[in-house]
């Protein structure tokens, strides 16, 4: 039996690598799956390199947007409640879509079903076009034999996500205007106005209040240090990249992202929203609770949501109830506490989960609605900031030249 070696990512992000002895490469990517690991690239020992997504294109290929994900969901979803195969059906799929790029992966997931590979396992070696939600929501639903239900809800939460997104830009839209207009005016103040009261003040013999003085240093050193400035931003991206591709980069990151005003709060509750209709499918299906909470963690698409809810899964294995280890995650609030206790005492969890599921859904939605008037304090701060530099940088000149000529 040949032997591979393997690279894969943890569901906390971090990389492994080894060798397993299989058939072929996509049966060590179902082995891999299996194990909680998402396969990035596989090796024949001797051969040549299989990585996920490796198909070779002649021309630049059209991107696949979340809009293209959630049509290919809510099409499987109603193939396979049809009971059409799902070589078939793909097939039809990638027949009908106009994006070429999603035909030519469906073309190459149809040849790996084909060759006795699992769904999730092909959808994994086209991880550029599927992200690890879509493939492990899959392989739940594989593994809980209600594939059907988990096209469904990964239509549901894309069609949640872009509904969040363009509210969320809409919302953002004007703040965002008025900002730039602002730091704009600061900007050609601070670079072509502020510096000219150096030579008014020079010709009066006055010295300029330290504000302005220390806007026109500012402005002095950016002048003559542009390059470096925009140099050292660059690089600044390019290291924060970097960072973030790292285990303990991006666990950091994933946490900042929960701590954010406003966005933070929202980011939070709509994963835990994601981990409860998750959690009730699994437990509908009969999975076993250790198995669900690892598959379920890895599906979360944040590291450090996922460290907790992996946490919670060692609780579990202690004995303690679902209840206790959800209090001990500090994940949930009261409210959800009280219906996960009340779902475990009468036997109903997975209603009770959907409750906690549709809370929070109904949480997000409703902030997302309002973010505009959530952010308006944030930005009457930003703005009276603006104002302020303006203030001192041009007014206090203007007043103390005006009370020097009086006298």
């Amino acid at each position: 039996m040949p032997t591979f070696n393997y690279v894969g990512r943890r569901g906390d992000g971090s990389r492994v690598s080894g060798q397993a002895d299989g058939d072929d490469a996509g049966q060590i990517a179902s082995q891999l799956l299996s194990s909680g690991l998402t396969p990035l690239e596989i090796r024949a020992v001797g051969g040549t390199t299989k990585r996920s997504g490796d198909i070779q294109f002649s021309l630049p290929q059209p991107r696949v947007g979340i809009t293209d994900l959630m049509l290919f969901a809510r099409q499987m979803y109603a193939l396979t409640k049809a009971g059409i195969p799902l070589s078939r059906a793909l097939r039809s799929l990638s027949q009908s879509t106009e994006n070429k790029r999603l035909a030519q992966v469906l073309d190459d997931t149809i040849e790996q079903l084909e060759s006795g590979r699992e769904l999730a396992a092909a959808l994994a070696m086209h991880d550029e076009i599927f992200p690890p939600l879509f493939i492990n929501m899959v392989r739940v639903g594989e593994n809980a034999g209600k594939l059907e239900e988990s096209f469904q809800r990964l239509y549901q939460y894309l069609q949640f996500e872009k509904l969040t997104r363009e509210r969320i830009a809409a919302a953002l839209r004007y703040p965002t205007m008025v900002i730039l207009a602002i730091s704009i005016a600061v900007g050609v103040i601070v670079t072509f106005v502020v510096p000219k009261f150096s030579s008014i003040f020079a010709a009066f013999g006055s010295e300029l209040p330290w504000p302005t003085q220390i806007i026109v240093a500012i402005s002095n050193f950016a002048q003559a240090n542009w390059v470096f400035i925009v140099l050292g931003l660059v690089a600044a991206y390019i290291g924060l990249r970097f960072a973030i591709n790292t285990p303990a980069g991006r666990m950091r990151w994933d946490h900042t992202k929960l701590r954010l005003p406003v966005i933070g709060s929202i980011v939070q509750r709509a994963s835990l929203a994601r981990f409860a209709r998750s959690f009730s499918m699994a437990s509908r299906a009969g999975m076993p609770l250790n198995q669900a909470i690892s598959l379920i963690s890895a599906a979360l698409d944040n590291a450090w949501l996922g460290a907790k809810v992996r946490n919670m899964r060692d609780g579990l294995e202690r004995g303690d109830s679902l209840t206790v280890t959800a209090r001990r995650s500090e994940l949930f609030t009261p409210l959800v506490l009280q219906m996960l206790a009340v779902g475990e005492e009468t036997g109903n969890i997975d209603d009770m989960m959907d409750e906690v599921a549709d809370f929070y859904d109904s949480e997000v939605q409703r902030d997302v609605e309002n973010i505009g008037a959530l952010i308006e304090p944030l930005l009457i701060i930003a703005i009276g900031g603006m104002v302020l530099i303006l203030a001192l940088g041009v007014f206090l000149p203007m007043w103390e030249l005006s009370g020097s000529s009086s006298r």
